[in-house]
């Protein structure tokens, strides 16, 4: 097979620390030809790092001298529709962080897009590569927990609002803690029930602590320019009864710090996923079995294996452009009924 030729937009720190370096541990696969910033200070500097030929600080004179065959986008959320609707008008398969866009609407473009194309677009949600999500879609394979019928899902940091960056800037980022961080678990448990979409829709969203000020673990950040929820929650429901509840926070006054977990009801069986434990009955008595064994995995590599997978035409687990604007319109919707309350 043919080395696919592969561009990064983005110059910051998930593009130099995370994909470009993942995408070299692929290098049987793909090629990193190019970056492209709007700094070109900083492209320049990037791609010299990592041993990349070619440097540009506009996507017009990037696809103009190269023959792309995959971008990497690893830009503010902002500009995750344009610069993935660019790519796919130039017939290049794309793997866009997280979350797909700003609004519902251009994550379907999107959607639609790629499929108009025949392109692959896929969204970086990597913690369905983790061991604990691997044995749970076993588990639920072989029919240990029935029908999933409710699960918890949260991801929250207790002071952790982040001191750099665009991540209080809602014109570029869209949203706070839900956005950054939400979106994580409720891809997981959008996953558990089969990607369906919600019935309804109920949520709620927080900024006391953000515009308030305070310590913080993650930095420091200015609470007058805090223009974003730093906590938010929601409730689900689906046609077939089924729900999720979700919450997710920046900051947020509990216990622990960087708390990530879900919780998953079925009528056979429950799961606990971080740690992973499955709740049940065995031989007439309820037990709750620990898996100890199970091996920490590379969820970046793993997650872009299965995006060059999907490139490939092969069975892959990596979350689809119908997935993400699935998910898209359901966190509008939690922000919709946010604002209406």
């Amino acid at each position: 097979m043919s080395l696919y030729k592969a561009a990064i937009i983005g110059g910051g720190n998930i593009a130099d620390k995370n994909h470009i370096p993942t995408l070299k541990q692929l290098s049987d696969q793909v090629d990193i030809v190019a970056v492209c910033s709007r700094d070109i200070t900083k492209a320049r500097a990037l791609a010299d790092k990592h041993g990349i030929p070619q440097a540009f600080d506009n996507t017009a004179n990037l696809y103009a001298q190269c023959a792309l065959d995959v971008v990497v986008i690893c830009t503010p959320n902002n500009l995750h529709f344009p610069q993935t609707m660019e790519a796919l008008e130039h017939n290049c398969h794309v793997f866009c962080e997280k979350p797909p866009a700003l609004n519902a609407q251009n994550a379907r473009a999107m959607a639609d897009l790629a499929a108009q194309k025949g392109c692959v677009l896929a969204y970086n949600f990597q913690l369905r590569q983790t061991a604990e999500w691997q044995l749970f879609t076993r588990c639920q394979a072989d029919g240990l927990l029935g029908d999933i019928y409710h699960i918890k899902a949260h991801f929250l940091r207790r002071r952790g609002i982040p001191g750099w960056g665009y991540f209080t800037n809602k014109a570029m980022q869209g949203g706070g803690a839900l956005m950054d961080l939400g979106v994580h678990v409720l891809d997981l448990a959008l996953c558990a029930l089969g990607y369906p979409t919600p019935s309804q829709v109920l949520g709620n969203t927080y900024d006391f602590i953000g515009k308030a000020g305070g310590k913080g673990l993650m930095g420091n950040w200015n609470p007058a320019v805090f223009e974003v929820e730093d906590a938010a929650t929601a409730y689900l429901t689906f046609s077939n009864k089924a729900s999720i509840m979700l919450s997710a926070s920046f900051a947020l006054n509990t216990q622990a710090d960087k708390d990530r977990n879900l919780e998953l009801f079925g009528s056979k069986g429950g799961v606990n996923l971080f740690p992973f434990m499955l709740h049940t009955e065995l031989a007439g008595e309820l037990a709750d079995v620990q898996f100890p064994y199970l091996e920490e995995v590379d969820i970046q590599l793993k997650n872009t294996g299965a995006f060059l997978d999907a490139c490939a035409g092969k069975p892959s687990n990596v979350c689809t452009a119908e997935q993400g604007a699935i998910l898209q319109d359901i966190v509008e919707r939690i922000y919709e009924s946010a604002q209406a309350k």
